[in-house]
């Protein structure tokens, strides 16, 4: 309740003060100019930096690893991209923070000391809070890497490979359709 009360309350009271602040130094235009600029800057930003982070989170799935950091930045960068579009100066410092490589990469490092992240046949399972995976092992590893364990496909710790063929002996499709 504490966050909602100071995202729709506090939050919308504190950008009226400042716009009204600085308009009355600079004037209604100036301060229109500004903040339209910041949104066209931050639409920029966002797009190079999302991009680049789409290409890391993509060469890192073809690697055979985890894309949990790029993930997390993605997940900042959108959140970054909502608070540059809401007009004022006070969110859009806060989405010049989430845009910001080095601002960004230490916020999704934070993140990750918070999230698990797990990858299971394929498909991926994130909770928020750190615990365990429901899939057994702990998958982040390393509690002293931000990042955890970083290679989910390297069959380091044994676990049986269980190699097979198998023909489909049926005819038609009809008669797969009838074992259904």
């Amino acid at each position: 309740m504490p966050i909602f009360l100071f995202i729709f309350i506090i939050m919308p009271i504190a950008e009226m003060a400042v716009l009204i602040q600085v308009g009355s130094a600079i004037g209604v235009f100036n301060t229109i100019g500004f903040v339209l600029l910041t949104a066209v800057i931050g639409a920029w930003l966002l797009r190079q930096q999302g991009l680049a982070t789409l290409l890391k989170a993509n060469q890192r799935l073809n690697s055979g690893e985890l894309p949990a950091k790029e993930v997390a930045e993605g997940l900042i960068l959108a959140v970054g991209g909502v608070f540059l579009l809401t007009p004022g100066f006070i969110t859009d410092a806060v989405g010049f923070l989430c845009l910001l490589p080095f601002s960004r990469h230490w916020l999704a490092a934070q993140a990750l000391k918070r999230m698990v992240v797990s990858s299971q046949s394929g498909g991926f399972y994130f909770r928020a809070g750190g615990g365990r995976s429901p899939f057994g092992d702990d998958p982040s590893g390393d509690r002293s890497n931000p990042f955890g364990r970083q290679r989910p496909f390297d069959r380091e710790g044994g676990g049986d490979i269980i190699e097979g063929e198998y023909r489909d002996e049926t005819k038609t499709d009809r008669d797969r359709l009838d074992k259904k």
